[in-house]
């Protein structure tokens, strides 16, 4: 993998406020970062977007949000520094802050362009693959509940070749029905009408949405304002109650 995959690729930070600034000190905050984003372009040019530029608990250091990529930056010597920020409780301040960068996108997804599954009143958004074991175990542990509405969109990330798989199911007078074959690892009926041009572009705009929520792996969940990234049924329990 390329420097500029990791750089763009992955997700990682959430950095604290070392304190409140003080209001005379706002303008010479606001100057710092301009001039800190200033240095970041200049050298890495390749940086797509820089939406944010926070002071980070390290004295020099810049957390850097771009999209639903966040990086640290030190400008002094123009060093990018990618990786998760620990706690002494061992906890993942870059997990916190990937899953709130994500959470604030999700009231924003076009819900009607997902497969809609059961009608219950607690709602779940799930990005998943239809070749993934992971997203069958999650599947199979929904299929159990009868208080969610699940809006499932599809980013077979690992498994490319079940774009097929996706496109049946858009494509699919029962979309619910046809989710569930795939899901239990049926294949394509012989006689299924082939995808349109129409049910192509959706399946890519599936992995467009995906793209930009920043998810990197399936099944991915957002429930009640939080990620949850895997199979993660005691967290699934914990977030449904």
């Amino acid at each position: 993998m390329n420097f500029r995959s990791r750089l763009t690729g992955l997700l990682c930070g959430f950095l604290l406020l070392a304190g409140a600034a003080l209001p005379c000190a706002a303008a010479d905050t606001k100057t710092d970062t301009q001039k800190v984003e200033a240095s970041l372009r200049e050298a890495f040019p390749q940086v797509p977007t820089v939406d944010a530029v926070l002071p980070s608990e390290i004295p020099g250091v810049y957390e850097i949000d771009s999209g639903q990529n966040v990086f640290y930056y030190y400008p002094d010597k123009q060093l990018v520094i990618i990786g998760d920020m620990v706690g002494k409780d061992l906890k993942s301040k870059t997990a916190e802050r990937r899953g709130a960068l994500s959470a604030r996108l999700v009231k924003d997804l076009p819900l009607d362009k997902a497969v809609k599954v059961g009608d219950g009143k607690k709602t779940v958004i799930e990005f998943t693959d239809p070749d993934c074991p992971y997203c069958r175990k999650a599947y199979d542990y929904f299929t159990k509940r009868n208080d969610v509405t699940q809006y499932i969109f599809f980013s077979p990330l690992a498994h490319p070749q079940a774009i097929t798989k996706v496109e049946y199911i858009l494509s699919a007078d029962n979309k619910v029905q046809a989710y569930d074959a795939m899901m239990l690892g049926q294949e394509i009926p012989a006689g299924a009408k082939p995808p349109t041009e129409a049910i192509k572009a959706l399946a890519q705009e599936h992995l467009a949405l995906a793209k930009k929520m920043g998810v990197q792996g399936t099944p991915t969940f957002y429930i009640n304002g939080q990620q949850v990234v895997g199979a993660d049924t005691k967290r699934f329990d914990e977030l449904l109650k």
